[in-house]
């Protein structure tokens, strides 16, 4: 198995920083943002990784190198232009081959137990598993809602960056089917099966939930949520950044890739 860390965007959120300094290597704790996901992948037995790049990439391929220094073997993946978050699945289909494999944002920290969630997967048997948690901003973030088991059976999409305004996959789930559901947030982690691609655009840009998976999910087609209660931090802005910074600085979490 291998995996794919999304790395390539522009990190607007954070300027004045990411004007000069590429988001996947801000500091936190010491070390590159980027190194949670890899180091996460690295202690589930995956060392085969590809980073995509575009904004700053040479600093991107500077910083972390051929990934020999981790433990793995990196394969750049360079945009030209941006290909949105889904564009990357279409250049590196061969990479993956016949097999599942692992994407993370790189700009997300868990204490996720990587290998327990692939299992999980695997037992499920869906196209594709998300890891999400409960919480956050209702209004703020896009909901997955899932019944008991894990199945997804609806994706409640933000309509661009607008609060409370969603546009549901599909638009007209059952309101007994609806009332059962539990909505959770994704946290920037899954497990695809080789089966995506046979549903992928055919070509770049374009977006990993509302032109892929939500369309998927609007269709019937088993996906899973992975319900994760542990430590998770996501750098979304200069504000959530500087919160992390501190926090670790603080008192570093416990998690377990970092031993």
């Amino acid at each position: 198995m291998k995996g794919l860390v999304l790395s390539a965007g522009y990190g607007e959120r954070l300027r004045p920083l990411t004007e000069t300094t590429p988001k996947p290597i801000l500091e936190v704790g010491g070390r590159p943002l980027i190194h949670y996901p890899l180091l996460m992948l690295k202690r589930a037995g995956i060392t085969e990784v590809a980073i995509n790049v575009h904004h700053l990439a040479a600093e991107v391929e500077r910083t972390i190198g051929d990934g020999s220094a981790l433990g793995l073997r990196i394969t750049y993946s360079p945009e030209r232009v941006l290909a949105g978050t889904g564009g990357p699945l279409v250049v590196l289909r061969d990479y993956f081959g016949n097999e599942p494999f692992v994407l993370l944002n790189c700009d997300t920290i868990l204490d996720l137990d990587l290998t327990a969630m692939i299992g999980f997967h695997r037992e499920r048997g869906g196209m594709a598993t998300f890891v999400l948690r409960e919480g956050g901003d209702p209004n703020a973030y896009s909901r997955i809602e899932c019944e008991g088991d894990g199945r997804i059976r609806r994706m409640r999409l933000l309509r661009g960056r607008t609060r409370g305004e969603f546009i549901d996959y599909p638009r007209d789930l059952d309101a007994t089917v609806a009332a059962v559901l539990t909505p959770y947030m994704y946290c920037g982690a899954m497990v695809c099966g080789p089966e995506v691609f046979a549903m992928t655009p055919a070509a770049p840009p374009f977006s990993l939930m509302g032109d892929l998976f939500a369309p998927i999910a609007a269709r019937g087609v088993p996906l899973f949520g992975y319900i994760h209660r542990g430590f998770f931090r996501t750098v979304d802005d200069l504000a959530g950044y500087q919160a992390v910074r501190r926090e670790f600085a603080a008192a570093p979490p416990p998690l377990a890739y970092l031993r």
